[in-house]
């Protein structure tokens, strides 16, 4: 016990005098914070008989020497996890999100930052959020130091529902900090599966959750060139994504007031239609895309593209008529080759083992495989399945079947293996061959986004809100705590098993085409699992779980009418360490 009246070796007794009054007896601390000394009241000792106040002080002194006696003297009743709770809301008070939420601080303010903090601390259900944040059940000091430990589920859905109203100024607000004209902007949409079936945006569509049959909405994110959220929408479940392309346009042209700004997304948003009646008729508006594979097989079959070029170099920069007045950066990858190669060879040994038991069922004795209809049925749910109708020949008649591979059309799509063109009408004198690829595959950060929102941090899904403008909340919350855990992942990036020097893994990568490449203090920091300076090294979740074992104590001296204090678990050197390169405080 002598150690959380020892806290920091710092702790004293002091007696303020007052005109008129006794003087006030404090429990005061003494701390550094950032080279400087500062002084906090613990607790006021005023109602504490004397000869009580002596004996503390003759503790701090190191002159009580009665543990026993002491340990009798104060009891901890309560203990809340607190130091996370202090690195994600000191975050967030460090980038104005409060301000960003509403001007003024109101009750669904309060609340929106509870359940944004939330998220990343312990992604559950409004309801379990509710009991979390509430006094008696409370799972750390996050409802305490943000006041709403009275707040039930339904307020929660009220502050929702307030938040709402305020995407078109935070959106706003976000792209004032973080896009100009001229910028770069990434654009990808995923979706997600939904619980229920009463919601206006659930739809059967593509899951890209492998939840076939479900229903989905789809959501549409928008980032700045380094992959921080900056606006999110959401669309019924089977929207297509080219067709998400044209909200997001009038949003950065008319919301956003950008004039001139460089467009990226992937080949199946930003289409040749797409191309033609949205991105072509606004000026200022540049691109950058890839096209698909049969677009470049026709490059090759044009002479447009000479698959001898490659043998020597992995980049080259094209022209082709059926593309005027674009650029076309073509890339060979050989790793990308070997992997789609035997990729192949997989799906069509697969293929092949299950055509040969439909040929089996063919020939059987009991309940044998007959008639064209019921074959050709059979072929097209295995062909279907693994895709590789192209590659094979087949042959049905009423009583048997039959197949081979089709080499040339393994041979042609071989040839093509490790190769992909990026597309673009960005003039050479802005980007060379070598950054418009590079931009392209900015796009990662797009998709590691859509990783934490939906799985490894933020779990987006499933979605049990029936009101759509619930859910449209819901995915702006998850958004915004992205938003928060994009900057925490940066600034503690020296902590994390994460490359913290970009600069020396670029200049380490041969070519902008291949593979990315780990700086060397990313691989030391991987194989020894320490940093440079001998800490342990993180994920960004078991951070915080270490984070949270800084905890906020009641304690409560057991002398009769003795008002009990808290006091703050001190730090390790690991904890202090993150606290530092978030520069933020433990004691909010």
């Amino acid at each position: 016990m002598r150690r959380i009246l020892a806290y920091e070796a710092v702790m004293y007794v002091v007696a303020i005098p007052n005109r008129r009054s006794p003087p006030a007896v404090l429990l005061r601390e003494s701390f550094r914070e950032n080279g400087k000394v500062k002084n906090r009241t613990l607790a006021n000792l005023t109602d504490w008989p004397p000869a009580q106040v002596d004996a503390l002080r003759a503790v701090l002194r190191g002159g009580f020497t009665k543990v026993a006696e002491l340990d009798k003297a104060f009891e901890i009743v309560r203990s809340r996890p607190h130091g996370h709770v202090a690195a994600v809301l000191g975050t967030m008070r460090r980038l104005e999100l409060p301000a960003l939420l509403g001007r003024t601080r109101c009750s669904e303010r309060d609340l929106a930052l509870a359940m944004i903090a939330a998220r990343i601390l312990e992604p559950r259900s409004k309801l379990a959020t509710a009991e979390a944040l509430r006094e008696d059940t409370l799972h750390s000091t996050l409802g305490e130091i943000l006041g709403v430990q009275s707040a039930d589920e339904d307020d929660l859905y009220a502050a929702m529902d307030w938040l709402l109203e305020q995407q078109p100024r935070i959106e706003g607000a976000l792209a004032k900090r973080h896009l100009k004209d001229g910028t770069l902007v990434l654009y990808d949409v995923s979706s997600t599966y939904f619980e229920g079936r009463h919601c206006p945006l659930a739809r059967i569509g593509y899951s890209r959750d492998g939840k076939k049959g479900t229903l989905q909405i789809v959501f549409g994110l928008l980032c700045d060139g380094e992959g921080r959220p900056v606006a999110v929408e959401v669309f019924e479940g089977n929207t297509g994504d080219p067709t998400t392309l044209g909200p997001q346009l009038r949003k950065l042209r008319e919301r956003f007031g950008l004039k001139r700004i460089i467009l990226v997304g992937d080949r199946g948003m930003i289409t040749d239609a797409r191309i033609r009646d949205e991105l072509r008729p606004v000026d200022g508006l540049d691109w950058i895309t890839a096209l698909r594979a049969p677009a470049i097989q026709a490059l090759v079959d044009g002479g447009s593209l000479q698959l001898s070029l490659f043998d020597q170099k992995d980049l080259a920069e094209i022209t082709d008529p059926a593309y005027p007045g674009e650029r076309l950066m073509v890339c060979k990858n050989p790793l990308l080759a070997q992997e789609r190669g035997r990729k192949r060879e997989d799906l069509l040994q697969f293929t092949e083992r299950e055509l040969a038991k439909v040929a089996a069922a063919t020939k059987r004795a009991k309940n044998r495989l007959k008639g064209k209809e019921a074959i050709a049925l059979r072929l097209g749910t295995v062909l279907g399945r693994f895709k590789m109708a192209k590659h094979f020949h087949t042959e049905i008649t009423a009583a048997d079947f039959r197949y081979h591979r089709d080499e040339e059309s393994i041979r042609r799509e071989a040839a093509l293996d490790g190769f992909y063109v990026v597309r673009t009408n960005v003039s050479a004198d802005r980007l060379g061959p070598a950054e418009v690829v590079g931009t392209y595959k900015q796009l990662s950060t797009v998709e590691r986004a859509f990783r934490s929102i939906k799985t490894v941090d933020l779990r987006v899904r499933p979605i049990h809100h029936h009101n759509a403008d619930r859910v449209r909340a819901h995915v702006l919350l998850c958004m915004l705590a992205y938003y928060v855990e994009w900057h925490m992942r940066r600034a503690l990036a020296p902590m994390l098993f994460e490359d913290d020097d970009k600069a020396a893994a670029r200049a380490a990568r041969a070519s902008v085409v291949a593979p990315a490449q780990r700086s060397e203090k990313a691989q030391r920091k991987a194989a020894a699992k320490r940093t440079d300076d001998g800490l342990p090294v993180h994920s960004f979740q078991s951070l915080l779980s270490d984070l949270a074992t800084v905890a906020k104590n009641r304690v409560q001296p057991k002398d009769a009418g003795t008002a009990p204090f808290d006091v703050i678990t001190t730090p390790t050197v690991i904890q202090q360490r993150a606290f530092s390169l978030l520069e933020v405080s433990h004691r909010l």
